[in-house]
């Protein structure tokens, strides 16, 4: 199941929430910021261990003082106009975002709209390919654990665009 909702990630009681986090995996602003000072210093001391991640790829954390018992950090593409393979990269981060949720036994995951903030990504087609991406995953593991997956907005133009979708 799909539920859209507008509010703060870091406040939902799920197993997993997604982090769009920039390459070092350190922080930075919107909603990796917002993820590393809600969960602690610890889940910075964790990230250092990962050395950083590749766009379209995802690495696990513990949630440590968040409500999720994991964070999934993964590195959207920047948007450089649409003929850089941005959509591909984009639906790979979701994918493997689910892949790892699987492997940790996840029921609920929560994602943010990632890329659409200092990356740049057009929150609209942004929209359509996160919708897909689910969906497709879905499709190709029916027997996942995974009972549920919640598209998180920060306003409501982001979900007007996933509500048309869905």
């Amino acid at each position: 199941m799909i539920q859209i909702v507008t509010g703060d990630i870091t406040k939902l009681c799920v197993d997993a929430i997604v982090n769009a986090a920039n390459h070092s995996l350190l922080g930075g602003g919107g909603v990796d910021g917002a993820i590393h000072r809600a969960a602690g210093p610890e889940l910075l001391t964790e990230c250092r261990t990962l050395h950083g991640c590749d766009t379209g790829d995802a690495k696990v954390t513990a949630g440590y003082r968040l409500p999720a018992k994991y964070v999934i950090h993964t590195v959207g593409p920047v948007w450089g106009g649409g003929s850089c393979g941005e959509e591909d990269k984009l639906a790979c981060c979701y994918r493997r975002c689910l892949e790892e949720a699987e492997k940790k036994g996840c029921q609920s995951v929560a994602f943010p709209a990632i890329s659409t903030g200092v990356y740049g990504y057009p929150k609209d087609k942004a929209a359509a390919v996160a919708v897909s991406a689910v969906k497709k995953y879905f499709r190709n593991e029916p027997h996942s654990c995974i009972e549920k997956v919640m598209l998180v907005c920060f306003d409501e133009r982001t979900r007007d665009l996933y509500e048309e979708l869905l």
